[in-house]
């Protein structure tokens, strides 16, 4: 069979030459569409589902948020094992699925599951799924270089405005927010004065909650005029959460400076993030969709973040705590140099030895023209580029080169042998 095919070959030139030119097209094709990522993702095709329940123990989120969860995630199609994690305050559940399965179509599955077994847990207990993103997702890190804005500040900065335009990339699933501390109203409540007008903290609770809300209105007309009247109730200032009215002494209205005093805060934190010891930092974590193109992806980061720079105060600017892109391109820049490195050693060889350029550009067409296919292939498998499969391919140009010169020369020495046995003598 090979003899037939190298028979048929060298009557039909024009027809190979065609097929290898497709060949290649087809690959530079695929090369532009191949995802790059530094990092090969090897992590489970998982969705989570995380579960927030403050002040609770351990054991108490495992009975009562964790087991009715896990237990009614069991029989989605296509799940392999469910694995299930309590901890103080917080749960999370996750649902393991066949490596083939489509990871959006396993999204809704599980949140069609969470919607009935949203019913057995206690009230005020809503599970959420978390971003459709891999464990190799993170692939940029920034923290924030504003040296007069306390970490409150610079912590509703990139909460508020930082976090939410960067959430609008394309293959951006999640933009987590690292460091600082979330600024709180904090009531500071005294046990004599509550015990003195008879209120209770449960009291105080409701009735701040109440209290910081808008109240529905409703529309009259007077005049031949409509007027929209409503009442504007939420919290503006430390004045308004004092003056809320929690209870009633001799008809006497009791509010919340009587009893305590308000102040501002930050909320609970269970760490902090510092910055090679030069002191405690505010950033963000850029998660990147499932099966994206991680060097696109970093690239539109980095466009947004010039735009979002423009509308930061005075002195604040971004810095890159971590770019995968490096890592990309230095990957991408190593299978180029041996690329090239191959091609002008094959050249040299080949010439020097045989004296005949044909045969070593013969074998020069044939690395790009593999490197093409391993793309193609690269693409039909459903394979990223990433270190391990670039460097496969720099792996396979040497053997490539090493079959390519020992061809030619086989070939070299047959047309001689032939050319001198066929000369006439004389």
């Amino acid at each position: 069979m090979i003899p037939s095919l190298i028979s048929w070959s060298l009557k039909n030139r024009y027809i190979v030459l065609l097929m290898a030119i497709g060949l290649l097209v087809w690959g530079f094709i695929n090369v532009q569409k191949n995802p790059i990522d530094a990092i090969p993702d090897l992590s489970e095709n998982q969705v989570i589902v995380f579960t927030e329940w403050m002040g609770r123990s351990p054991q108490i989120i495992e009975d009562q948020v964790t087991y009715p969860l896990v237990s009614n995630l069991q029989g989605i199609p296509k799940v392999k094992n469910i694995r299930g994690t309590s901890m103080f305050g917080m749960s999370f559940v996750y649902v393991i699925f066949e490596d083939a399965t489509d990871i959006y179509w396993a999204r809704t599955r599980v949140l069609e599951r969470l919607n009935y077994a949203q019913r057995l847990l206690p009230d005020g207990v809503t599970p959420s799924l978390g971003p459709d993103g891999t464990g190799v997702g993170h692939v940029f890190w920034y923290t924030l270089d504003a040296k007069n804005m306390d970490l409150g500040e610079q912590r509703a900065l990139q909460d508020w405005y930082i976090k939410l335009a960067l959430q609008t990339v394309p293959g951006v699933a999640e933009v987590a927010s690292f460091g600082g501390f979330e600024k709180q109203y904090q009531l500071v409540l005294d046990p004599v004065k509550l015990q003195f007008y008879n209120v209770s903290l449960m009291d105080v609770m409701n009735k701040v909650k109440a209290g910081n809300n808008d109240v529905g209105g409703r529309k009259f007309e007077m005049s031949d005029m409509a007027y929209i009247i409503r009442g504007l109730g939420y919290v503006k200032n430390k004045n308004d959460l004092e003056s809320i009215s929690v209870g009633n002494y001799n008809g006497i209205p009791v509010r919340v400076k009587d009893i305590g005093t308000v102040q501002m805060g930050g909320d609970l934190r269970l760490g902090i993030f510092d910055e090679n010891g030069d002191g405690e930092v505010v950033g963000g974590i850029v998660v990147m969709r499932y099966g994206e193109n991680a060097d696109r992806v970093i690239a539109a980061i980095k466009e947004k973040m010039k735009e979002v720079e423009k509308g930061l105060p005075s002195g604040v600017q971004f810095k890159t705590a971590y770019d995968r892109s490096e890592l990309i391109q230095a990957a991408i820049g190593n299978i180029k140099t041996k690329l090239i490195e191959e091609m002008a050693v094959v050249a040299i060889i080949v010439i020097i030895f045989l004296f005949h350029w044909r045969s070593a550009l013969s074998i020069i067409i044939q690395i790009p023209i593999t490197i093409a296919v391993s793309f193609i292939l690269l693409n039909a498998f459903g394979l990223s580029s990433n270190i391990m499969s670039l460097t496969g391919i720099a792996l396979a140009i040497g053997v490539i080169v090493d079959n390519g010169i020992i061809m030619s020369e086989n070939a070299y020495r047959h047309l001689a042998d032939y050319q001198q046995e066929h000369t006439p003598k004389t």
